[in-house]
């Protein structure tokens, strides 16, 4: 019986090789190709790694952000893009530039994005935009004000080119009108942090839509990351308002415990403030002379809190919290609002607030009743021999020996006390011995 269609088996074996490399150079090519589902680019094989800058560059910041970094590096991340927000440095220059190193040699790219709208970078975080591969603003947003280079100029060269004075000395906003000047200081435009995800190298992109409907969307996984809680409280903490305020409160509250009977939650309060106040302080640039005016200066708020009236060392006082208060920072300033809230509020506590708590506290009358003795009061029942009477809008019982009683709604008046029992008697026409008693006494 003839077998149709069966080939050699020397030709059926070339044939099966020649299938599979067409299969194989298919395979490639298309690899090759960069498209994706919906049009897009290949994804790289690790997540973009978003990043969040916000506050001044501290210890907390630094470590976090050379930490997010490395993390990069070993994940194999796509990109790490530091969502910068920052009004300078308050580290020293070498731990400036150490991050920038870091930045420069990741085997990840790390991007800075300057956003969201109303951010801003100025001082040494303006600085980091300039070494970040690629750098990009939103809309809104702006950068600047960058200040004497402190990124060693042999190892990163002269930022910003030729722009170099405009960015030192002023602002850049991120706007569609400051294009060229933005293509100049190798700043994207880039009104939200997706449209400056999906023009990053290594991302895969597709294209969700048809026509006028159509937009582009990051394929590659995004991932967000920011201090922890308790880096984000010490973070905080260090912020110079924060660290000023706690500070003064603390104080405020030590002082208070002196002259309070309670059971020490002031206290308590106070030092867990002052604590953290401390911690701020040691952080930020400060003048040493102007953080120890302000702790002399409470010491003479409590000369005269004893006394319970604003004298001599109040008005000391306020001088030298006023003095320690303007000259406290030194370059990373506070606002005017905050150094007036601070100012008034010392100023309420300790001429008018802690002076009337104590005199308060120790001109409480002595515990004892002699002094209703010869108080006037009103029946509130018949008193005959016991009943019950108000003095002073207060409910006593009352006792009176009289033979005739008193009746509901009589004024009497108090001519003695057992215990809690007041002895009364009528408003008009007392005993002569009670009277005679009185006056023995």
């Amino acid at each position: 019986m003839k077998r149709y269609g069966r080939l050699p088996s020397g030709l059926a074996g070339a044939v099966l090789v020649m299938v599979g490399a067409l299969l194989a150079f298919g395979g490639v090519a298309s690899a090759e190709s960069g498209d994706a589902p919906g049009g897009g680019r290949p994804a790289a094989s690790g997540p973009v790694e978003i990043v969040k800058v916000s506050g001044l560059l501290d210890e907390v910041l630094v470590d976090f952000v050379h930490d997010q970094i490395e993390r990069a590096a070993d994940e194999d991340a796509t990109a790490v893009v530091l969502q910068l927000n920052s009004s300078g440095a308050v580290v020293p220059d070498g731990q400036v530039a150490a991050l920038a190193r870091a930045m420069v040699a990741s085997p990840v790219p790390v991007a800075v994005w300057v956003g969201p709208s109303g951010a801003q970078a100025t001082g040494a975080a303006a600085q980091l935009v300039a070494v970040a591969k690629p750098a990009g603003i939103a809309a809104g947003a702006q950068f600047g004000r960058a200040g004497p280079q402190v990124l060693p100029e042999a190892e990163f060269g002269a930022l910003w080119g030729d722009q170099r004075a405009r960015v030192e000395d002023g602002l850049v906003r991120g706007v569609e009108e400051n294009g060229d000047l933005l293509v100049d200081l190798g700043v994207v435009f880039a009104p939200v942090l997706g449209d400056f995800i999906i023009d990053l190298e290594g991302v895969a992109v597709n294209t969700v839509g048809e026509g006028v409907d159509a937009r582009r969307e990051p394929a590659t996984d995004v991932v967000f990351s920011a201090l922890p809680l308790a880096g984000q409280l010490m973070h905080t903490v260090a912020s110079p308002p924060v660290a000023y305020l706690l500070f003064v409160i603390g104080l405020g509250l030590l002082v208070f415990e002196l002259y309070t009977a309670g059971i020490g939650v002031a206290g308590a309060v106070g030092a867990v403030c002052l604590a953290l106040g401390c911690y701020g302080i040691v952080a930020l640039p400060v003048r040493a002379w102007a953080a120890i005016v302000l702790g002399l200066a409470f010491l003479a708020f409590a000369v005269d809190v004893q006394t319970g009236v604003p004298r001599f060392w109040t008005g000391v006082g306020m001088l030298a919290f006023v003095v320690g208060t303007l000259a406290l920072y030194p370059d990373a300033g506070m606002s005017w609002i905050t150094k007036l809230v601070g100012v008034v509020g010392v100023a309420l506590t300790f001429l008018s607030g802690m002076p009337s708590m104590v005199r308060t506290r120790f001109s409480t009358p002595t515990i004892g009743r002699s002094w209703m003795v010869g108080e006037m009061g009103l029946a509130l029942s018949e008193v005959s021999p016991d009943g019950t009477v108000s003095v002073r809008s207060a409910r006593w019982p009352a006792h009176t020996n009289r033979a005739t009683p008193i009746h509901a709604g009589d004024r009497v008046r108090v001519v003695g006390i057992a215990g809690v029992v007041l002895e009364v008697e009528p408003e008009q026409g007392g005993a002569r011995d009670y009277r005679e008693r009185r006056s023995r006494a």
